[in-house]
């Protein structure tokens, strides 16, 4: 729930700490922030706008997906070592965290941790609000300063999200790790190709641990290969809850789809890297 992480959090405009107050959280400087009938706290500056941000059909096509199990194996792998790290009661902190799931699974394994999803789509926020009882959820901009107080993270995930080391950095205590899920090169094998979708660069694991460079070092890295035997409708709803839902419509898909056996096996293909926080 939000109240249970409302100490870890500071007001997008001024920097203080924030607390419930009435409906809502206030900080001391007077600035209040509603908190929705579904349990998050849009805590969005008042010039900042959503951008990309995840539309009701791609969240509801990730949960879809992600419910159905079909990403059980990156899920399951980072709990564990999640887990592992972990050293007493700790704030996780899932920076891009979509409708929850990961967290969720996280908290699963790691009783005495608290979960903060940070997502900038409000309609991804409503499902990571119901994600896990001891989790909450606030609408943020990864790209700004995080309305997240210094050091207060203990462990902070990044699965399939945009990665602001600066701000990672800032507040990860000094102890802490950083998890990032991507997919690799290998992710959807054929799909890609047969059905138009965005390409996943080769170097992107090499690209991430430039982007990070400065802020933290690489600890371990493990590879994640798996497969899943998916029918027509849900090959459609995996490409609708990622980047290529911006780029190839419905009615381009579905005509491609049909040249392929139903159900189609599918690899799926993940890069889990763990990071160590520089002074």
């Amino acid at each position: 729930m939000l109240a249970d992480v409302v100490q870890y959090l500071v007001c997008p405009v001024c920097g203080a700490d924030l607390a419930m107050a009435d409906r809502g959280l206030r900080c001391p400087a007077g600035h209040a922030f509603d908190i929705a009938r579904q349990g998050y706290a849009n805590l969005l500056p008042g010039n900042a706008r959503p951008g990309t941000a995840d539309t009701p059909e791609m969240v509801r096509a990730r949960d879809e997906f992600l419910t159905a199990g079909h990403f059980t194996a990156p899920a399951e792998r980072l709990a564990r070592s999640v887990a592992r790290s972990l050293d007493g009661a700790s704030l996780v902190l899932d920076a891009g965290a979509g409708t929850g799931h990961y967290l969720g699974r996280v908290l699963d394994r790691s009783p005495h941790a608290l979960g903060l999803a940070l997502d900038i789509s409000k309609h991804a926020a409503r499902r990571a609000a119901r994600a896990h009882r001891r989790a909450g959820a606030v609408v943020a901009d990864l790209w700004r300063p995080l309305p997240v107080r210094d050091g207060a993270a203990g462990t902070v995930l990044n699965v399939f999200a945009p990665r602001n080391a600066a701000e990672f950095h800032r507040v990860l205590h000094e102890d802490g790790l950083l998890f990032t899920v991507t997919p690799s090169s290998a992710h959807l094998g054929p799909l890609v190709e047969a059905l138009g979708l965005v390409t996943i660069d080769e170097r992107k694991t090499e690209r991430t641990d430039a982007a990070l460079a400065g802020y933290f070092k690489l600890d371990t890295r493990q590879n994640i290969e798996t497969e899943a035997l998916l029918s027509h409708p849900e090959v459609a709803t995996l490409v609708a809850m990622g980047p290529s839902a911006h780029h190839v419509p419905a009615e381009q898909l579905w005509p491609r789809l049909e040249r392929l056996p139903d159900p189609v096996p599918v690899p799926l293909s993940f890069v889990l890297s763990v990071y160590r926080r520089l002074e």
